[in-house]
């Protein structure tokens, strides 16, 4: 059996729809394949689907039964390798829950992130202690007595922070609802850093940010918060990220991201600009 883990790479995500467009081109059925690996089809299919790691053995069979030319195999197995590497996320695996590891690998690797958040100062842009603050109001079941957990989860999001500022940092463009402004997260002084981190954070050429306000009205995203995920790599689609209180949904089908894409489209046309938040910003500081 392969072993399963957290969540896969983008590159394990890569290589297991490359193994699958390589077997469906050999003219090959998943028992087919399974019977090459002495697994069930059901094995090959978690490994098509990025569910499980590629084991390098099995990559040795089923490449040249796919009629790969061998110069090509070596360069998937090397690929295979690299892609196995864990994330620096997984070092968080005693807090990172499953449904959330996928999010920070699909994170790690997009150029582009929008986002319409109504709640919450988004994660890669919350301070210290708001997201301290957070986390421990919002800490459920046996997190609600164990501290030292909610300094991994604090710790995590901080680290997820520096891929904002880095080499190639993706665009990142969040609509705030008002909401995440008037429903106070602790004191006036972390709310104050906090929208100092916000007016910070508007400055950096990657960072689009835009309050959608109350008085502008209804708007197609006021159902729930979700993320839209573009990536630079033909073979992973544009992917919608929903998340509720003891989990997430991942949705890739066209239909699902064409309507969430028109939706973010549309406030972004719906909320202030962004020097106008800017503005806003500022005056909600001054009210604090």
């Amino acid at each position: 059996m392969s072993e399963p883990r957290s969540a896969p790479t983008i590159g394990q995500i890569v290589l297991s729809r490359q193994l699958l467009a390589l077997r469906e081109k050999a003219g090959l059925t998943r028992d087919q394949a399974g019977q090459l690996l002495r697994v069930t089809a059901a094995t090959v299919r978690r490994m098509e689907m990025a569910e499980v790691a590629l084991k390098v053995p099995y990559l040795q069979i089923l490449l040249p039964a796919y009629d790969v030319p061998g110069d090509e195999i070596d360069v998937f197995l090397r690929l295979a390798d690299e892609a196995n590497k864990p994330g620096w996320w997984q070092r968080f695996h005693d807090v990172l829950p499953d449904w959330f590891s996928g999010y920070v690998s699909l994170e790690e690797a997009a150029v582009t992130i929008r986002c319409y958040e109504p709640h919450f100062v988004p994660g890669l842009l919350q301070t210290e202690e708001y997201a301290r603050q957070i986390l421990t109001r919002g800490a459920l079941g046996q997190q609600m007595s164990d501290p030292t957990r909610i300094d991994r989860q604090v710790a995590l999001r901080l680290e997820r922070q520096s891929l904002l500022t880095s080499t190639d940092a993706p665009v990142f463009w969040a609509v705030l609802d008002e909401t995440v402004l008037r429903r106070h997260v602790g004191s006036p002084d972390v709310m104050r850093a906090q929208v100092d981190r916000l007016l910070e954070a508007s400055e950096l050429p990657n960072v689009t940010l835009q309050i959608a306000e109350f008085a502008a009205g209804h708007h197609p995203g006021t159902y729930s918060p979700f993320v839209l995920f573009r990536f630079g790599i033909p073979e992973v689609r544009d992917m919608v990220y929903i998340e509720y209180l003891t989990g997430a949904l991942y949705l890739d089908e066209d239909s699902e991201v064409s309507e969430h894409m028109e939706a973010m489209d549309r406030m972004v046309a719906h909320a202030e600009s962004a020097s106008r938040t800017r503005q806003l910003l500022s005056d909600f500081r001054a009210t604090l």
